[in-house]
């Protein structure tokens, strides 16, 4: 395999969590508007943000055991289609059963396109880049929360809600490009097993290794939902701010978020996957006191830089670590399926964040729930193990 065709595969696994990415994060800066469009109250649009992550586990499960079954090209076309037009059909909802139905559905399509993606990006990494490039695959979940704040900050005041929905039709030309330009996994054509059955019988071997991966997806979901999803709406209700200055500070903290996942991906090969994963956590821990608590809008916003760095600097290792510790035959399977099923379980954090909001206030609600978050993951991640390094192809002699 050529360095290009390296380059295309982990562009292609970028570009579309990117993408993904945006057509989720669009909802956190819509609150407001999609409540006094639907007549509904705000708790019940932050709770479409759950009912998408809860439905995304039914896409890992669908396009992963297709990847294993058949590839991690077609796959990732059929996926990147299917989020593109429900992403671009919410723009369409004219209430809230509707908005509510799309973006269950659309969960479905974010679910199926990161277990592909990662896999097909990792295994045609070099194994000595495997960390970085881990970060940056990862670093697409920002990206594409960033661009959501950029869309909020000049798309919205000028052409409205629904062209927030509309651009996110957009990412159906990544289809061609990965059609065109991306080659099918070396890994996949050497390891893939005959049926769907022969797949799942793998998969249930692995079950104690799949049951710590879900544990610890379920908390770097509680981690990163919790201190992204409703952030906006904090320094909004809480500390007062404009929509606009807050879409800034968006953009700032998630260049934070992008930096911190490709600095840790890189750490993590120098150090190993589990000990950068609990230096980013630390260092998420200690800028705590001035994420939530911070009295100026400069204080909220370095804070939250620098908690987006450790954030997404631990889940700019997860690529990399879980197609690591993932069972051959079932690499497009276990990781997105375990990643997804860490959703499942997580789905409910925003909602939960919102009803501590009205009992301990907005600052101690995130701060209380990160706090525990953080100590649960550095437990886990300590106790769990790691292949850093793993060859997922055969080495011929020469």
């Amino acid at each position: 395999m050529t360095q290009s065709d390296r380059f295309h595969a982990v562009a292609a696994s970028y570009l579309g969590w990117t993408l993904d990415a945006f057509d989720f994060f669009v909802v956190v800066f819509l609150v407001d508007i999609l409540a006094a469009q639907f007549g509904v109250s705000k708790a019940r649009i932050v709770a479409t943000i759950g009912f998408t992550l809860a439905t995304r586990p039914i896409g890992a499960v669908v396009f992963g055991v297709l990847a294993d079954r058949y590839g991690r090209r077609i796959p990732l076309i059929a996926n990147v289609i299917f989020f593109s037009v429900i992403g671009l059909l919410c723009g369409f909802s004219v209430n809230y059963v509707m908005f509510v139905v799309l973006r269950t559905l659309y969960g479905i399509g974010m679910g199926g396109e990161w277990g592909v993606g990662a896999s097909l990006a990792m295994e045609n990494a070099p194994p000595r880049w495997r960390g970085v490039l881990s970060g940056i695959v990862q670093s697409g979940y920002s990206t594409g929360y960033l661009i959501a704040a950029v869309a909020s900050r000049f798309v919205l005041p000028h052409l409205g809600w629904r062209w927030m929905f509309w651009i996110g039709g957009l990412p159906a030309l990544l289809a061609l490009y990965i059609r065109t330009k991306v080659p099918e996994s070396e890994a996949w054509q050497e390891h893939k097993l005959p049926s769907v059955g022969a797949i799942l019988k793998s998969t249930l071997h692995y079950w104690k290794r799949f049951l710590f991966l879900m544990l610890l997806m379920t908390f770097m979901m509680f981690l990163s939902h919790g201190t992204q999803d409703l952030y906006p709406d904090f320094l909004k209700s809480e500390h007062h701010i404009a929509s606009i200055t807050v879409s800034n500070v968006a953009i700032f903290y998630n260049v934070g978020a992008i930096l911190g996942a490709i600095l840790f991906g890189q750490l993590s090969e120098v150090i190993g996957r589990r000990k950068a994963m609990v230096c980013a956590l630390a260092l998420s821990m200690v800028v705590i006191p001035f994420w939530a608590f911070g009295g100026t809008i400069m204080v909220l916003a370095l804070g939250a830089f620098v908690m987006q760095m450790g954030v997404q600097g631990a889940w700019g290792i997860i690529p990399a670590h879980l197609v690591e510790l993932a069972p051959d035959s079932a690499r497009g399977l276990v990781p997105g399926f375990a990643y997804q099923l860490g959703i499942l379980f997580a789905a409910p954090t925003n909602s939960i964040e919102y009803a501590l909001r009205d009992v301990f206030g907005y600052r101690w609600a995130i701060a209380s729930f990160e706090i525990m978050t953080i100590v649960m993951l550095t437990i886990i991640i300590s106790l769990g193990g790691e292949q850093k390094g793993k060859q997922f192809v055969t080495v011929k002699p020469d």
